[in-house]
């Protein structure tokens, strides 16, 4: 009978069919399934276990509920989006009559703008690991890439040795969606990249010896593993903490990276074509940003501002 399944049943299906027909990422499908378990544990305490117990005032209470408990707007809108999905999949698998959800408003987002570093900040922050070493060389290749190319941390640490081709100057970098693109990479990136693979790279393999789990990949840790994201985030971290510079993630780069393209003229659809942006949208809040930059020289140069 439809909307008898129990939610914890279906959103196990949910989650298998999410995992085989749109290819997501491991984390992406952890964090759907965190999702939904929160939300069908709280239902399940009001007596809701199936699809027919939901409507729009329950959603609407659910969203209330986070709200007092102090979730951020955009953590309740990717908690209800987790909870639309699946109410969308069921309707579709004649397991809902209605999707409940799709008559509930997303919480309205602010939109903080980026952390952005001027053009000799992050200039600065990528000559910051030493050349003396393999560590060194790596770092740097590693930071040249997230802002000469503008890549998300978890791109960069995902880049096998094959993806990056030195005599072009490119890079295949698979982004979210495990979509592919291919992103030039500057003069200064390219060169710390040659550094890393001719000089540094067989360092770490070395220090692994006969147990390397992953070979094909390009940036690696002590222990001869792919570097995770948590390693760079704390690399960058210790170099800015020495300099005695405040503090900011990898992101920070990339946001650099599109402010600075606009800021030099670029277009708009280009930058988001670097950037691996799905929608165009994603990418306007850059030059919101550089609206920003034009309002604070304006203001600080011109007499009758």
């Amino acid at each position: 009978m439809m909307g008898e399944e129990s939610i914890t049943v279906s959103s196990s299906a949910f989650l298998s069919a999410l995992r085989s027909e749109r290819d997501l990422s491991e984390h992406t499908v952890s964090a759907y399934r965190s999702d939904l378990h929160q939300f069908s544990e709280w239902a399940a305490r009001g007596g809701i276990t199936t699809f027919s117990g939901i409507d729009s005032a329950l959603l609407r209470r659910y969203v209330a509920w986070l709200g007092g408990r102090g979730y951020a707007r955009r953590s309740i809108a990717r908690k209800l989006s987790a909870v639309r999905s699946l109410l969308r999949w069921a309707v579709a698998h004649d397991l809902s009559a209605s999707n409940a959800a799709e008559s509930v408003g997303t919480p309205r987002l602010d939109r903080p703008l980026p952390r952005v570093l001027k053009a000799a900040e992050a200039a600065r922050l990528c000559e910051l690991p030493p050349l003396d070493g393999p560590v060194g060389v790596r770092d740097r290749a590693l930071l040249e890439l997230l802002y000469g190319s503008g890549l998300r941390v978890a791109e960069v640490c995902g880049l096998d040795v094959d993806d990056a081709d030195l005599a072009a100057a490119t890079v295949t970098v698979t982004g979210k969606g495990r979509k592919q693109r291919l992103v030039p990479m500057s003069a200064p990136a390219v060169q710390a990249l040659h550094s890393y693979v001719t000089e540094a790279r067989e360092w770490f393999l070395a220090r692994a010896g006969v147990i390397v789990r992953d070979g094909s990949a390009l940036f690696l840790n002590h222990r001869g593993d792919r570097i995770g994201q948590r390693t760079v985030r704390a690399m960058i971290g210790g170099y800015l903490r020495a300099e005695g510079a405040p503090a900011v993630g990898p992101h920070a780069l990339r946001h650099s990276f599109a402010t600075h393209l606009l800021d030099g003229g670029a277009d708009l659809r280009a930058v988001q074509e670097l950037l691996g942006h799905t929608s165009l949208a994603t990418t306007q809040i850059y030059t919101h940003v550089s609206t920003e930059r034009l309002r604070a020289v304006y203001e600080q140069s011109h007499p009758r501002a």
